[in-house]
């Protein structure tokens, strides 16, 4: 390992440092969350809307993998960075080489116990009658794709912290171009349809994946070599804690999506909207909100390595100042999306097909009530990362689980109850709302300890 390969990170302006990382880490979670929001839009206009539905129902498992690549691949960057700040060359090269393992295992295990646990995977996240059939095709093809889709995104974690943003893009984006080129054809042209779509977002993975694998066996800051890939259970159980928000984050909406989804169902099929038409919204509406978290999670993330390294190092002044911009540029964000859900939630949902009128009045609600504090959830999503780069595990998962998992699920359970299939629309505002409070005293004592 270069020791001097990263010193600028200590060095360089706050601001110049925050762009020059977030932004490659931005678009590259961008293309990520996009991989399966294009195949839905071309679904959306090719299939229809039980086309859409049946995406809906297959997209979690997508997150499910994406989480398990970031726990491993944010762990192992977050403790490189560290590693970096303190000059432990040793360490460093280990718990790569360890990650690279992980990763590749872990995605081959997660692609058989899907294959195995297909039919109740699509029972548990609200397959109808109508929509089965194409989520069971799509399906049977998506899965091919798991172990590369793991390796390509935990790798890019890993890359972004050895000091190469721009590579870590260009890897995410050679493979969502080839999957945008690749979906018409199969899914206009040859009349694939939803296998069509499958196959295309398979083959732009696999490339993604192998940019990734050319790219960490000749990293900047580590040199693997063979003993470094033999795993070690006291490796592992250092740097994997650290990707445990991360994990936890996008877990959350496999879990908010999975009781939304059967909520959806069945107390749409209770109102005038029918089970289908909730289901299919609040399913774009998530993976329009999966494009924001991204963002925020890349300005978060993104600013890792440059957290974890001046952390390490000493400089917790500029540690303070990484904080506030971050949550700066954070609710700069939330504002902007805040005003695009509330002015043209009708255009947003057109992107993904047009409907009919009871299909529009849902979407209208869907992102008006659902999306409303937004602007406090951007905030707390970067306060959550920012406590995992400081090494700081367990307050960043207990921010996690008090949002995403202690209020949000509880929430579209009961609120239904009341008030029917719209109540659940109001679960996460409000527990945005309750959360921000946790965000606050958090917030407060991190800041104290950096400024002793």
């Amino acid at each position: 390992m270069n020791q001097n390969a990263n010193n600028y990170l200590a060095e360089e302006r706050i601001g110049k440092l925050i762009l020059k990382f977030s932004i490659p880490c931005i678009l590259s979670l961008l293309v990520s969350a996009l991989y399966n929001i294009v195949d839905q839009i071309f679904i959306g206009r090719g299939i229809g809307y039980l086309g859409n539905g049946a995406t809906n129902v297959v997209f979690p498992i997508t997150i499910i993998s994406l989480a398990i690549a970031l726990l491993i691949g944010d762990g192992c960057a977050a403790f490189l960075s560290l590693c970096q700040g303190k000059k432990d060359l040793e360490s460093a090269t280990k718990s790569v080489g360890n990650a690279v393992t992980l990763l590749i295992a872990m995605g081959i295990i997660m692609m058989v116990l899907f294959a195995v646990l297909k039919t109740q995977i699509l029972t548990a996240f609200g397959a109808t009658e109508s929509n089965f059939p194409y989520a069971n095709e799509y399906f049977n093809y998506i899965i091919i794709g798991i172990p590369f889709f793991v390796v390509g995104n935990g790798l890019n974690s890993i890359i972004r912290a050895d000091g190469s943003p721009k590579f870590a893009m260009l890897s995410t984006l050679a493979g969502c171009v080839i999957n945008v080129i690749l979906d018409p054809i199969a899914i206009f042209v040859l009349g694939w349809g939803m296998r069509g779509a499958a196959l295309a977002t398979i083959i732009g993975q696999i490339v993604t994946a192998i940019c990734g694998i050319i790219y960490i066996s000749h990293a900047k800051s580590v040199k693997l070599i063979a003993k470094s890939f033999i795993p070690s259970g006291k490796m592992i159980g250092r740097f994997l804690p650290l990707g445990i928000s991360s994990f936890l984050t996008q877990i959350s909406i496999v879990v908010i999506m999975g009781v939304m989804n059967n909520v959806l169902v069945y107390y749409g099929a209770k109102s005038k909207y029918g089970a289908d038409i909730p289901l299919t919204v609040v399913g774009i509406v998530m993976k329009v909100f999966q494009i924001v978290v991204s963002v925020c999670i890349g300005i978060a993330a993104g600013s890792q390595p440059v957290i974890g390294y001046n952390y390490g190092a000493g400089e917790k002044a500029r540690v303070k100042e990484i904080f506030f911009t971050i949550v700066k540029a954070e609710a700069i964000v939330g504002i902007v999306s805040l005003l695009l859900f509330e002015i043209f939630p009708l255009q947003i949902t057109a992107i993904f097909g047009s409907e009919d009128g009871l299909y529009n009045e849902f979407a209208v609600l869907a992102f008006r009530l659902f999306l409303s504090m937004i602007v406090l959830t951007c905030i707390q999503k970067a306060v959550s990362v920012f406590l995992q780069a400081l090494g700081k595990p367990v307050m960043s998962m207990g921010l996690s689980l008090l949002r995403d998992f202690a209020l949000s699920v509880p929430l579209a359970i009961i609120l239904p109850i009341f008030f029917g299939v719209k109540g659940a629309l109001f679960s996460a505002p409000i527990a945005d709302i309750v959360s921000m409070i946790a965000v606050v005293i958090m917030s407060v004592t991190v800041l104290k300890e950096l400024s002793r």
